[in-house]
């Protein structure tokens, strides 16, 4: 018997702002230039949507983003909330307007997440932002900011099951691969292993290159009722599976270094969908550093713990590879404004499904895979998205 959930709400409008460096921007110009597009991608009036969620911006610090976002568009929603996952926060957007829209209480949810972290704040506070997700008195004494936490990680699989550091840049060469046929991409250089093997050290055994960009930019996707979806612009695409999982906050407290939560959203999103991992068509897995989707990818069944880099290397998830993975570019090489970056994951795979993905279309794509990642491999969500029921 199907999940109740299954195919309970669709995807039926995405929309993106500028990305990389969109100077005289603020995280509210960003999402409301999303949310725009998105509405516009639907056909859908501004009137009709009844829901608004948003993700919090690390330059601005709003309160209550979703009621200011809804005033400057002139939307008075009856549903609201802004949401905190940090990396996952975007995925957990997807999950909550789909549970909204399941439970009846709303029929269009305009889920918008942007910051101008680029633009907004200089090197020292971005850093001093960063390192605010690490405990106050037992890691930032020490040093520890996102870097170190995830360098962390990726020493711990290395040392563990032989993960090397060529299987990590293989990771970054393959996101600039789908970045190059990407015309949004922030970066679109050609780059190679031995590039990202000599890049400026930012925390052993990461380089320039193994970490995020950062970047100013805002996606937006609205969830509807399947029944209030037949007659818009797009073709809708389904939420068949979703789970979340968290098990720690500050890294120093992690169970396990080298396994996650993601086990644990990932079964219950193949559960609800009623699928399994070799059923997915194109995976867009949270890239906030090359150890992050080797790792996820293992937990969520695509691989056999440990053998992640091997799965990755290589060009396997190259275009034209046999596992397509970050198809736009991901954060590593499309743009990542910081807490915000995995809304471009949500709307790429939508993109990906409606055959709109131009040059990086993957052919016959017909199941898809969005994975978040929030705070030091802290918190996670996972949605399975469909073309139908």
């Amino acid at each position: 018997m199907a999940h109740p959930l299954r195919g309970a709400a669709c995807v039926s409008g995405v929309g993106e702002s500028r990305v990389g460096k969109v100077p005289g921007s603020t995280a509210l110009s960003l999402m409301e230039e999303a949310c725009v597009a998105a509405l516009e991608d639907a056909g859908l009036e501004k009137s009709r949507i009844d829901g608004v969620l948003t993700g919090r911006s690390m330059v601005a610090l709003l309160h209550r983003v979703a009621v200011i976002l809804s005033e400057r568009l002139g939307i008075s929603p009856d549903y609201f909330g802004t949401l905190e996952a940090g990396g996952a926060t975007s995925v957990q957007l997807l999950l909550e307007a789909h549970a909204a829209v399941a439970a009846g209480q709303a029929k269009h949810v305009l889920c918008v997440t942007g910051d101008n972290l680029l633009t907004g704040l200089t090197r020292d506070m971005a850093v001093q932002t960063m390192a605010e997700n690490a405990h106050p008195e037992f890691e930032v004494p020490f040093g520890t900011f996102p870097p170190a936490a995830y360098a962390l990680v990726a020493r711990a699989h290395m040392e563990e099951y032989g993960t090397t550091r060529e299987q990590l840049a293989d990771v970054a060469v393959s996101a600039r691969a789908w970045a190059k046929m990407n015309p949004t991409a922030q970066v679109r250089d050609p780059l190679s292993r031995d590039q990202v093997l000599s890049a400026k050290p930012i925390a052993e055994p990461f380089g320039l290159f193994d970490c995020a960009l950062v970047s100013d930019g805002a996606g937006a996707f609205i969830v509807s009722a399947p029944e209030e979806a037949k007659n818009l612009r797009k073709k809708p695409v389904y939420v068949l599976g979703s789970g979340e999982g968290a098990t720690h906050e500050y890294i120093t407290r992690a169970p396990s270094l080298t396994s996650f939560a993601s086990v644990r959203s990932g079964k219950k999103a193949f559960e609800m969908a009623g699928i399994f991992p070799s059923d997915i068509d194109v995976a867009e897995i949270y890239d906030c550093f090359t150890i992050t989707p080797l790792v996820v990818a293992e937990d969520l069944g695509f691989c056999k713990k440990g053998e992640g880099g091997a799965f990755l290397a290589a060009g396997r998830t190259a275009p034209g590879g046999e596992f397509p993975l970050n198809t736009h570019g991901g954060l590593l090489s499309h743009a990542h404004p910081g807490k915000p970056g995995g809304i471009f994951h949500v709307t790429e795979a939508i993109r990906q499904l409606r055959g709109e993905a131009g040059e990086r279309q993957v052919k016959g794509a017909e199941l898809a895979l969005v994975h978040g990642v929030g705070g030091m491999m802290s918190a996670h969500s996972t949605a399975i998205l469909g073309v139908s029921k």
